[in-house]
């Protein structure tokens, strides 16, 4: 498990890798390590990098950070899963590398804004965790908030056939299968309709950027 000396043998990790990963041995380090990477704001076009192309590129988005934590985590012995988070048909979904530790549930997030970051292990159950999303995930230019439905985690050891780990290709596959996926929602039809926008200090501090275009 995460922060012992066990290991997960992956076939085809090269030394460096290898060795970036033996020192990433918790959830925290993991993160600290994906926000060092610069957002990857796609200039050529939409993009799913594996974790191989986003070591060597040096950048990487919201799926590409969530599945090289997840990958770093099953190094580490975790289940490597994946959570979509699904909005409504004007914002962007999001998606996180779920975790287990201490008997609850956290998260690794991949964002360029200050929200929707790192969750602590302290939620019971995955709704829980997604719940803990809910209020900051709004649009800055009207306060609407977005977020309306989930996915189970997915474990992304259903695509080991493909080599998904160590490919130096891109890997739609995955994001294909995870918009694909069936999504339980978060909210009834009444409680959308009387959701109170996010105020000006909320959508300013939504305005904050990590990492300039």
């Amino acid at each position: 498990m995460i922060g012992s000396s066990f290991f997960f043998v992956i076939d085809g990790l090269t030394e460096d890798e290898i060795t970036l990963f033996q020192r990433l041995n918790t959830p925290q380090k993991i993160q600290d390590f994906v926000d060092t990477i610069p957002i990857n704001f796609e200039p050529e076009g939409d993009t799913c990098l594996s974790p191989r192309l986003v070591l060597g590129q040096n950048r990487a988005h919201c799926i590409e950070g969530a599945i090289l934590a997840a990958l770093i985590l099953r190094f580490h012995g975790h289940k490597p899963l994946l959570v979509d988070l699904e909005t409504t048909e004007d914002d962007f979904d999001h998606v996180i590398a779920v975790f287990r530790q201490h008997g609850h549930w956290g998260a690794i997030s991949k964002t360029n804004h200050a929200v929707l970051r790192y969750r602590e292990p302290v939620y019971k159950t995955i709704r829980e965790l997604v719940m803990s999303f809910f209020h900051e995930y709004f649009q800055n230019e009207n306060g609407a908030k977005t977020l309306r439905r989930f996915s189970k985690p997915i474990n992304l050891k259903i695509f080991d056939h493909k080599r998904w780990m160590t490919a130096e290709t891109e890997i739609w596959y995955i994001a294909e299968y995870l918009a694909g996926a069936p999504h339980s929602s978060l909210l009834s039809g009444k409680q959308i309709k009387t959701l109170r926008p996010a105020t000006d200090v909320e959508r300013r501090l939504g305005s904050i950027v990590e990492w300039e275009k």
